[in-house]
C-alpha cells in the first residue's frame, strides 16, 4: 500500500480512483471543493471521466446514467448541494443502482455558512428524497477511515444495489493525516447482468423504479432493508463494559469524546463511548450488552441533537438521554468533561 500525508478530501478522491471509480460528476462547494480539484486532474490520468456539472441536480442525473451502465460512479457536495440532489438520489435508489455519495457537512439550514457542523444527519440518514428507500450511511472519523470507507462504500453499493453516502464534516475532510491507500484496481462495468451495454445485442434492459415491474415489491423491499439492518451495523465501543455513563458521537465529535472519556476515567468516572460508523443502519447492537449503564450522553455539532433520536430508539428508552449540542466551532475535551460532570452530578437536564 502507498502511504501519504493527505487532506481528507484528497484521500477520499484518491481512494475512489483506486477502487476503480472512473466517473465523477459534481459541482464545487465549500468545504468539499478539493474533491473536484483533485479529480479534475486525476481522472484524466487513469482514463476516467470528470465532469463539473452546471448544477448538483445535473450532476446526480449523470451519476444515474453512469451507474446504470455498471460504472463505479461518485459525486460529492456539502449540505445545500446535497439537498439539491435528493430527487436524483431517490430515483437512483428506486432503480436499484449502486453509487457513492459524499456529503462534507457545514453548519446551518438554507445556505448555512462555512462553519464546522454536523447538521446534515437527518437529511442523510433519514433521507431527504421522496418515497420508501434508505441510503447506507458511513461516518468516518479520520483521514484513513474516509479512504477505507470509500472503498467499502462501492462494494456495499454493488452488493445491495443501493446508494451509499459518506457523511463527513469539515474537520475530517480538511485535516491532513497519514493515510495508507489501497492498491489500484480496475472495475469491469460489464460484469453485471443488469448493466446497460449499449451494444444493440442481447435482451432489452431498463432502469426505472423496480416497483413498476416487480410483482412482490412490497415483500422484497422490506426484506432488502431488513437484511442491511441485520448485517451491516458498524461501530466502535470504548470502555463501555463497566460504564455508568456512555457517550455516543460520530465523526470529529467522537475523537473529542474519546479524549474526554480518557480524562474522565483518570478522575475515577466510569464513562465509555459508542462511536457509530454506520449511521444507517444505526448500530443498535452496540447498545445491547451494557449491564452497568445508567444514562447516555450524545455529543454532536448540531443545535437540535439530531442523532439523539436514534440513540433513544436504539437504547429502548431504558435510561435517561442527555445531549451536548454545538455547531459553528469545535468544542474541546474539557467542555465535554464538564458536561459529563453535570450529568453525573444530576445538574444536567434530560433530553429524553
Amino acid at each position: 500500500m502507498a502511504r501519504r500525508l493527505m487532506k481528507g478530501n484528497e484521500a477520499v478522491a484518491e481512494a475512489a480512483v483506486r477502487a476503480g471509480c472512473r466517473f465523477f460528476a459534481g459541482y464545487p462547494i465549500t468545504p468539499q471543493s478539493e474533491v473536484l480539484e483533485y479529480l479534475s486532474k486525476r481522472m484524466g490520468e487513469v482514463g476516467g471521466t470528470f465532469l463539473q456539472s452546471e448544477s448538483e441536480l445535473a450532476g446526480i442525473s449523470m451519476i444515474y446514467g453512469a451507474a446504470a451502465c455498471g460504472f463505479r460512479a461518485f459525486t460529492s457536495s456539502s449540505g445545500p448541494g446535497y439537498s439539491l440532489m435528493q430527487e436524483g438520489i431517490s430515483y437512483i435508489a428506486s432503480a436499484e443502482l449502486p453509487c457513492l455519495l459524499l456529503d462534507v457537512q457545514r453548519y446551518g439550514s438554507g445556505l448555512g455558512d462555512i462553519f464546522i457542523g454536523q447538521s446534515d444527519y437527518w437529511q442523510c440518514v433519514k433521507n431527504g428524497g421522496h418515497g420508501d428507500y434508505r441510503s447506507i450511511v458511513y461516518a468516518p472519523n479520520s483521514v484513513q477511515e474516509i479512504a477505507d470507507l470509500a472503498v467499502l462504500g462501492f462494494e456495499k453499493a454493488e452488493e445491495y444495489r443501493n446508494p451509499v453516502t459518506l457523511l463527513s464534516d469539515a474537520s475530517i475532510s480538511q485535516m491532513m493525516e497519514p493515510v495508507e491507500l489501497p492498491e489500484m484496481r480496475e472495475h469491469d462495468p460489464d460484469q453485471f447482468d443488469w448493466a446497460l451495454k449499449g451494444k444493440g445485442t442481447g435482451e432489452s434492459k431498463r432502469h426505472t423504479s423496480v416497483m413498476y415491474y416487480m410483482s412482490d415489491y412490497d415483500t422484497y423491499i422490506q426484506s432488502k432493508y431488513r437484511e442491511i439492518e441485520e448485517k451491516e451495523q458498524r461501530w466502535e465501543s470504548f470502555q463501555t463494559e463497566d460504564a455508568e455513563l456512555v457517550l455516543v458521537a460520530y465523526g470529529i465529535s467522537s475523537r473529542i469524546c474519546a479524549e474526554a472519556v480518557a480524562l474522565s476515567r483518570a478522575r475515577g468516572r466510569r464513562v465509555g463511548l459508542i462511536r457509530p460508523i454506520s449511521l444507517y443502519p444505526f448500530p443498535v447492537k452496540a447498545f445491547e450488552p451494557l449491564p452497568c449503564v445508567k444514562a447516555y450522553l450524545t455529543v454532536e455539532m448540531s443545535k437540535l441533537a439530531q442523532m439523539a433520536e436514534d440513540v433513544a430508539l436504539a437504547s429502548g428508552m431504558k435510561h435517561p438521554i442527555y445531549t451536548k449540542t454545538g455547531g459553528t466551532a469545535l468544542y474541546d475535551s474539557a467542555e465535554v468533561c464538564g458536561e459529563i460532570e453535570a450529568v453525573l452530578s444530576g445538574e444536567a437536564k434530560e433530553a429524553f
